[in-house]
């Protein structure tokens, strides 16, 4: 069979300019997604292709993922990410990754052994939030989950990403080997310390004395993370295999745009990320707090009223006058005062972002984006709701924003078609759906303090902004809404 790594590809497309044959397991990776694949592994392999070197990525995935990771091995662990352009497109074959382990195809005492290498120097995740496994209304490890609970009754053979690097520093520290830095690359507020949280509540359950070894010795650090990666559908890779010339599973397609901010605080040594143009600072927080609220913020506003409005993809809603114009009105009237970052000039970053969510080649789906909002919404909503509602300030857009979400899981878009609800909480949002009506939909999915804590729905302020939010919606629809809203 025919892969990238037996033929010989068009001379547009670039390729590694490194000896491949030289890469270690030095970092090895949760979750080889999509966006990891355009991002992290991407941005490691520009810093092999300045300047060479050993920093090789060992790809895992537990229990599922075997199809793609036995295609990646078809291919000798090369896929292609496919950077989309307004003006065109660049493929570029990333030759980082050469292992992978998965539990179905290989062990979980394998994966387990791998963490415990002694040139293993960074372990990094794309696990989604759910992954860390994390209770949201304490920030604390879920002892309830089911993985977490097995873990715990069965340390030595764990099921979650919490468990498994407690058992892997368990055993490096029995060993007698260097510890290595955790490093968290999901798309979630101060993800350096969630990621530590849910290692040190794990470790604290099974020893004190290995918490306590942990805490002094692993770091944690920060990271934001910024393109848009849209998830690759049948269309997406026919494009890719035209460019190629032959078919990649594996390959991937993005915006030209990357940005990635990490703290740097590493106890076992690092590629150099800069030479790839990684910012490499002190502080992550007031960056992902600008990401989150400005960028993921709008393209949620955008995703659910988008959706019920009948708009497929983020760039069907910018050709709309007044989508584009409540995204740009979210962003710096309602989020930019919310920030703390200094030195950005957040009108710019506003525009730069329009500018994004219009290009027309990725097709965002809407209903992609839309997908796991109770995880999403504290961080990208409500934190900057509450930042209002210190201040005394308005916040119609955001409301807006959180009434479309509460429509958009009632199930029905406004032409009367059902949706597909994929969420963490599917089943107690539908339960608080199926048993309320049309009126009484605010006040139920207020209940759920997952997502909207104690505070909130007991703030009479903030109750009455999302009823008037979601009344305009059911009035008129998601459309109508947003041009109301725009007038207030």
């Amino acid at each position: 069979m025919k892969t990238i790594a037996s033929v010989s590809l068009p001379s547009q497309v670039q390729q590694p300019q490194y000896d491949r044959s030289q890469l270690r397991s030095r970092i090895v990776h949760f979750g080889f997604g999509a966006f990891h694949r355009a991002h992290q592994a991407l941005l490691t392999n520009r810093v092999l292709n300045a300047k060479g070197g050993d920093w090789g990525i060992c790809e895992i995935s537990l229990f599922s993922g075997d199809t793609l990771m036995s295609q990646l091995r078809a291919q000798d662990h090369l896929f292609t990410v496919l950077e989309k352009g307004a003006d065109g497109n660049q493929p570029i074959i990333v030759g980082a990754v050469h292992e992978c382990l998965n539990a179905r195809l290989d062990s979980l005492a394998a994966i387990i052994e791998k963490f415990c290498e002694p040139q293993v120097a960074i372990v990094s995740l794309t696990i989604t939030e759910k992954g860390y496994c994390i209770d949201p209304a304490t920030g604390k490890l879920d002892t309830q989950n089911a993985r977490i609970a097995h873990d715990l009754e069965n340390p030595s053979e764990p099921h979650s990403a919490p468990g498994i690097l407690v058992e892997a520093l368990h055993r490096r520290r029995e060993r007698g080997l260097a510890p290595f830095t955790v490093l968290s690359c999901d798309n979630i507020p101060d993800n350096g310390h969630v990621v530590k949280n849910a290692v040190l509540g794990m470790a604290e359950k099974r020893s004190p004395a290995l918490a306590e070894w942990i805490a002094a010795n692993v770091s944690f650090p920060g990271t934001m993370v910024d393109r848009i990666v849209p998830a690759a559908t049948e269309q997406s890779l026919a494009e890719i295999t035209q460019e190629l010339g032959v078919e990649d599973p594996c390959a991937i397609s993005c915006e030209p745009f990357v940005q990635w901010v990490v703290e740097d605080n590493f106890v076992a040594g690092r590629p150099e990320w800069e030479i790839a143009g990684v910012q490499m600072v002190q502080d992550v927080l007031p960056w992902e707090q600008m990401k989150l609220r400005m960028l993921n913020g709008s393209h949620s506003f955008l995703a659910y009223l988008g959706y019920l409005a009948g708009y497929a993809h983020i760039n069907d809603c910018m050709q709309d006058d007044a989508f584009r114009e409540a995204a740009r009105r979210l962003m710096l009237d309602e989020q930019a005062p919310t920030l703390r970052i200094t030195g950005v000039d957040l009108t710019d970053y506003a525009d730069s972002l329009l500018t994004r969510f219009a290009n027309p080649a990725l097709q965002h789906r809407t209903w992609q984006i839309a997908m796991d909002g109770s995880q999403k919404l504290p961080q990208r909503m409500l934190d900057g709701v509450r930042v209002h509602q210190q201040r005394n300030s308005a916040w119609p857009l955001l409301a807006l924003g959180i009434a479309g979400w509460m429509r958009y899981v009632s199930g029905v878009d406004d032409k009367g078609n059902s949706i597909d609800i994929r969420d963490p909480l599917s089943d107690k949002i539908r339960g608080l759906v199926e048993t309320s009506s049309d009126a009484e939909r605010v006040s139920a999915l207020l209940t759920l303090s997952e997502i909207f804590g104690t505070d909130l729905p007991q703030n009479p302020r903030f109750v009455d902004a999302i009823q008037q939010a979601w009344q305009r919606i059911a009035r008129n629809g998601a459309r109508q809404a947003v041009n109301e809203t725009l007038m207030l």
